[in-house]
């Protein structure tokens, strides 16, 4: 009634004005890039069919209609992560929604994908980051960085690299990602612009996803596509390469990008403040107010070091190496469970968008590899570099599997190109060894898209950053990459003692 009486007597609205909802706006840049990919998809899938691809030996690989309908997938999806046109775990789901409609595979094998091991290993390592956040655990530690860091923005980006590259050398990539992330939101926090995305919160999470690759090459620890390189290594060219022998070859190179990852950072989003006034006395305040270590803690530090251990000696204890590091990782979640550290509340908080996205990941992955697609992609590719010099031959073969890892879990694009590049490497009297190597250092650093690591998915968890964003820094530092490839495989391995030809 108050309300009623304090607007008696002041002028009404005539009864027939009725004021209009505001429309929504047509995003037009959106629909153009969803209809670009539906385009991409329909032209290729129905073009005639492709002549076959004809390897150096002359064994012809035909491209089937199921093949061609995988590489037209391929680009639709493509164009829908990069342009960000729907929630980049939906453009997942279309993925094994179009296998199955147009029958590319089995909708029992598409959807399968999304829970491969693999996945489920992303999933544990998740939650050991949000273990870590939950306990405090994180909080101790970027409290503890900040105050041995200092207050200036570029060492700040330099120490969370470094501590990044340091933890790739005895963790696969994905679980370092994963327990380092929630450690920059606690850095990021003392920034001073709350959740709003910065240059500096750009430069640190996208920093975070490019050298947590550069360190995964440097030992067999860091991801799994090092043994299965080995592997393919052996079987064709009946030489065997040692875990010290990798990382002699890889360290230079794995810590050089990272250097220059962070050089590149400072330029390309240069902090909008060179240092934090007072962030060292802050960081000091705010670990002491932490008080002691608490029993959780405790626990999940022993916990998680357990696991570190166990997947570590994996690759020197033979009896270890049957066990799955999917499940390896997964006990950590049980136990977590179990002990009631996490609860099913805890749940809710698990970034299910990049899970997604992973999953469509390995299911346009297996499509490409079990149709022949990437095969016959892989072929196509390196014959046209059959008659070049060496060098252009081998830039080629890591430019391939650059693109591809970019695209599909990096195991697999090695496993494409590898069997070839071996083949024809004899031919042009190119060494088994340089190929391997720089094949590699390739599938370890897919810099473009959000799909091709783990870690550049749990960054883009931030909101720091978009797709695009990614995408265009991505660019110049994946020609930064090929430059190290080529003055890697020119000067400075020969200089280690490579073989680069055959004698």
């Amino acid at each position: 009634m108050a309300d009623k009486k304090k607007t008696e007597g002041l002028p009404q609205p005539p009864p027939e004005i009725v004021i209009a909802e505001a429309r929504p706006k047509i995003d037009v840049k959106r629909l153009f890039f969803i209809f670009l990919g539906l385009t991409f998809f329909f032209v290729f899938n129905y073009m005639p069919p492709l002549p076959d691809a004809v390897d150096p030996l002359g064994a012809h690989f035909v491209l089937s209609k199921e093949g061609k309908a995988a590489i037209a997938l391929f680009l639709m999806a493509g164009t829908w992560w990069v342009f960000e046109v729907v929630p980049i775990g939906i453009t997942s789901i279309a993925i094994g929604v179009f296998q199955a409609l147009f029958f590319i595979r089995p909708a029992k094998e598409a959807f399968r994908s999304f829970f491969d091991p693999s996945v489920w290993f992303i999933f544990g390592s998740i939650i050991i980051g949000l273990v870590f956040t939950k306990t405090g655990l994180t909080k101790r530690l970027a409290y503890k960085m900040l105050s041995i860091l200092g207050e200036k923005t570029s060492m700040i980006y330099l120490g969370c690299f470094v501590l990044t590259t340091i933890l790739t050398h005895f963790m696969a990539h994905t679980a370092v990602a994963a327990t380092v992330y929630p450690l920059l939101l606690a850095i990021y926090s003392l920034y001073g612009e709350g959740d709003k995305a910065t240059k500096f919160g750009k430069g640190l999470f996208i920093g975070m996803a490019y050298v947590a690759g550069a360190g995964s090459i440097i030992t067999l620890l860091g991801a799994a596509r090092g043994a299965v390189a080995i592997g393919f290594f052996n079987e064709i060219a009946g030489k065997t390469i040692t875990f010290f022998e990798l990382s002699k070859y890889m360290f230079p190179i794995g810590w050089g990008m990272t250097i220059l990852i962070w050089l590149f950072m400072l330029v390309w989003f240069k902090p909008e403040k060179d240092t934090i006034p007072g962030l060292k006395e802050k960081s000091i305040q705010l670990y002491k107010e932490l008080g002691p270590f608490s029993s959780k803690e405790i626990f999940t530090g022993l916990v998680v070091l357990g696991i570190i251990v166990f997947l570590s000696l994996q690759s020197f204890i033979p009896a270890l190496k049957d066990f799955n590091k999917s499940a390896v990782v997964l006990v950590g979640t049980l136990i977590f469970f179990f002990s009631k550290i996490l609860t099913i509340k805890d749940l809710e908080e698990i970034p299910w968008n990049i899970i997604l996205l992973f999953g469509g990941a390995m299911s346009i992955g297996f499509c490409l590899w079990e149709t022949g697609a990437a095969k016959w992609m892989a072929i196509n590719w390196l014959v046209m570099f059959q008659n070049e010099n060496w060098f252009v031959f081998v830039l080629a073969i890591a430019f391939f599997v650059l693109i591809m890892t970019n695209f599909i879990m990096n195991v697999a694009a090695i496993a494409i190109s590898m069997p070839v590049a071996l083949v024809i490497a004899p031919y042009l009297n190119v060494s088994p060894e340089v190929v391997l190597y720089a094949s590699l250092v390739a599938a370890g650093m897919p810099f473009l898209l959000l799909v091709g690591a783990a870690p550049n998915a749990i960054a883009y968890e931030s909101k720091q950053f978009t797709a695009g964003e990614f995408f265009l820094a991505g660019i110049p530092t994946s020609i930064i990459l090929m430059a190290i490839i080529g003055f890697a495989i020119a000067i400075l391995w020969p200089l280690m003692g490579m073989p680069i030809t055959l004698k």
